[in-house]
């Protein structure tokens, strides 16, 4: 078959039903909100009316909640009934409520995830309960104390590459290191330093997110290329990952590695990469753009990087003296996982505030039992639930200048995050908190002690000069997506 006939009739054809489907919308277009209606119906033809969700979601989120003067409203994507809700009550009841569930919204209404149905794959019933069951199995505090010299000795050999002097792009090289410690701390030492092997890896999860296209998730009945690149990078990511799942259950002598624990677990080859997918995606995304985002706010606000970097050398003065004589990355990993936890508040701060700054996302539930009366909503069985983050994060009667970077803000006297329920959601909250939180926040701290100490950074612009104002993230870019990106020439 010809490849570019058919890449050029696919895009032709997307076009044209867009168009089409233009046209009709103009000619349907129906305006579904009565006034007696609590939540307002966006109406119109729903691919059309979903397309931005998928393109621009924050501009989407945020325009139609102007529209409503913060009131709710609905929508569908495809057969799929969507309703977006705001406000400390909303906020409250999305977090606590029983009914609704993370992996199912976030499955069905996000591109860019990695789903083993993609390639027929069974996918495991209450799958967010079992998943977090073997994250906790696997980040254990002993294992990740264990695990410390390891992940230091990757860094530093990842940094060395780096040479002593020249300019880096932070969404390139620091998700490097943030996948290379993810990777050791859910898969096995064979993985874990094979440089190349991570590559392609890594690569098959930026492929995942560039076929994510809106066309390819609303159009399903067309044959668009997107979707095939989809599943051929996801089954390359499948099988990338389970020839070491397949090389450690055939080892002669077990050993502490992650695969391994979850193979004495009882777990199938299936479900041991499903999780070693869901760990990696997860902790990539989320450790990695807070990483960029930590040294660029800190290089625009010298005083928070001094105070910083004072507590940092506290901390290695305090375990690893430079009389043993001893490199850097040597010393650091002495230092017991009790110190990296308790013993850096400033960087607990510029963690807290940087996520505050870039996450923007829309977390989404899905009602998986009975009907439900939700803040006065009813939300039928099967629908969904959008809650903007933003709604709280940039939120000025909650936030003084939210705009503005202000790790300081969380100080007590202060602690303007405690004002409302839930006005902090960077970490998740309710039932969903972030159960890999520490080993994230770990792996944040540990990428910026070697860097903080062990270099002196300034920002620089495309032309080499400081740049004369920071750039500000794109909310309507996802954070994989941004990573993705960062990584292009």
């Amino acid at each position: 078959m010809n490849t570019k006939l058919f890449n050029e009739y696919s895009t032709w054809t997307t076009a044209g039903v867009v168009l089409v489907l233009t046209v009709l919308s103009s000619l349907i277009l129906r305006n579904g909100s009565r006034k007696n209606d609590k939540v307002r119906d966006l109406g119109g033809f729903s691919v059309m009316t979903a397309w931005s969700f998928f393109t621009k979601r924050y501009d989407f989120v945020r325009n139609h909640f102007k529209s409503t003067s913060g009131g709710p409203f609905k929508f569908n994507v495809l057969h799929h009934r969507v309703f977006a809700v705001a406000g400390e009550k909303a906020r409250e009841a999305f977090l606590n409520h029983r009914h609704i569930d993370m992996s199912e919204g976030y499955r069905i209404l996000l591109g860019g995830i990695p789903d083993l149905e993609d390639i027929n794959i069974e996918r495991e019933t209450d799958q967010t309960t079992q998943f977090i069951k073997r994250l906790l199995l696997l980040l254990r505090r002993d294992r990740i104390s264990d695990t410390l010299p390891l992940l230091f000795d990757d860094v530093h050999r990842r940094m060395s590459d780096w040479g002593t002097q020249g300019t880096i792009n932070p969404f390139r090289e620091v998700y490097d290191l943030v996948f290379q410690m993810t990777v050791r701390m859910a898969t096995c030492r064979e993985l874990a330093e094979d440089k190349e092997a991570i590559s392609t890896i890594a690569q098959s999860y930026w492929d995942i997110e560039k076929s994510a296209t809106p066309a390819a998730i609303l159009l399903p009945w067309l044959p668009i290329a997107d979707r095939k690149k989809n599943e051929k990078a996801t089954m390359a990511l499948y099988t990338g990952i389970g020839k070491y799942v397949k090389m450690r259950r055939e080892a002669a002598t077990p050993s502490t590695d992650p695969i391994d624990i979850l193979i004495a677990n009882g777990d199938s080859d299936d479900k041991i990469i499903g999780v070693i997918i869901s760990i990696v995606f997860a902790g990539v995304i989320n450790t990695g753009i807070n990483s960029c985002w930590n040294l660029l706010y800190l290089g625009a606000h010298p005083e928070w990087k001094k105070r910083v970097t004072d507590e940092y050398k506290t901390l290695l003065n305090n375990y690893a003296p430079t009389a043993t004589g001893e490199p850097l990355h040597k010393r650091l990993a002495t230092i017991p996982m009790s110190a990296w936890e308790d013993e850096l508040p400033s960087m607990d701060l510029v963690i807290r505030e940087t996520l505050r700054m870039i996450m923007s996302s829309s977390l989404i539930r899905r009602n998986i039992q009975e009907d439900i009366e939700f803040d006065g909503i009813k939300v039928k069985k099967g629908d969904f639930l959008l809650y903007s983050t933003a709604d709280a994060h940039m939120d000025e009667k909650i936030y003084t200048n939210p705009e503005e970077y202000d790790p300081g803000r969380y100080l007590p006297g202060r602690e303007e995050d405690k004002k409302e329920a839930f006005a902090f959601v960077g970490w998740g909250a309710g039932r969903h908190p972030c159960a890999g939180m520490k080993v994230a926040k770990l792996e944040i701290k540990l990428v910026m002690a070697i860097i903080l100490l062990g270099y002196e950074y300034e920002l620089v612009d495309g032309t080499g000069k400081y740049p004369k104002k920071l750039p500000v993230p794109d909310r309507n870019v996802s954070k994989w997506a941004a990573a993705s990106h960062g990584r292009r020439k």
